[in-house]
């Protein structure tokens, strides 16, 4: 079947990063914004890490962002609810700071802009942890805006997380597209390779490489992005 769409990965991928860096430059942030509030700072850190974990079990049956919130009551009380707000205000604000623990690379913008003129539907497949507006920002931090995609993948309008291969499924019904006429491009071994266990062709760009359980990954077309468009050429 021929080519029709690309899939992205944002962190590491079209945005460069390191992983640990950004997620220990951006819990800083966070937990200045929030001790205010009674936040123990370290406790906060793991909680966050619970939240997220929560939102990587989701089978489906809610949103991730009920499962964050869900799994964030169980732990604070219901009364934590009440300092939504105040973690939206944080990342439409002062997570913008953590733009400094990130790279940029002008040749993701470039790339995702040939691929539209190319006629190719594009789509951002972030693994939906974060707000749509934490996730915006981040596109822009890339050099692109939100419009460059189809659609993006967040916290609000996902209901599973990578590496479940149920994420990549849901997409795929919402845009009615077939595994077989879809590219996914990641970063990570894990994450972004669950995408072929429903027939997607997958790219591994290699500048950010995750490989946490040191896979053979030779199977798998990869390199740079021009490595990549050179690779969309022959399909």
């Amino acid at each position: 079947m021929k080519l029709t769409t690309v899939l992205f990965d944002l962190d590491g991928t079209l945005l460069p990063m390191d992983q640990d860096e950004f997620v220990k430059f951006y819990f800083g942030l966070l937990a200045k914004k929030i001790a205010p509030l009674g936040y123990d700072p370290k406790a906060l850190a793991g909680n966050i890490w619970a939240g997220t974990a929560a939102m990587v079990k989701n089978d489906g049956s809610r949103t991730n962002e009920e499962a964050f919130w869900n799994k964030f009551a169980e732990i604070y009380g219901e009364d934590v609810r009440r300092d939504e707000p105040v973690f939206r205000d944080f990342y439409e604000h002062e997570f913008s700071g953590a733009k400094a623990a990130c790279g940029f690379n002008p040749k993701a913008a470039e790339t995702v802009a040939a691929l539209k003129a190319k006629g190719l539907r594009v789509v951002l497949a972030t693994n939906p942890i974060f707000p749509a507006v934490a996730t915006e920002n981040r596109i822009r931090w890339a050099g692109l805006e939100p419009s460059d995609f189809e659609l993006y993948t967040t916290y609000e309008n996902s209901c599973r997380c990578k590496p479940n291969p149920g994420y990549y499924r849901d997409i795929l019904t919402q845009l009615g597209l077939e595994p077989a006429e879809c590219l996914m491009v990641g970063n990570d071994a894990l994450e972004d390779t669950a995408a072929e266990q429903l027939g997607m062709k997958v790219f591994l760009l290699t500048d950010c490489l995750i490989n946490k359980d040191g896979r053979d990954l030779s199977a798998y077309p990869q390199g740079s992005f021009d490595e990549l468009m050179d690779y969309i050429n022959t399909l």
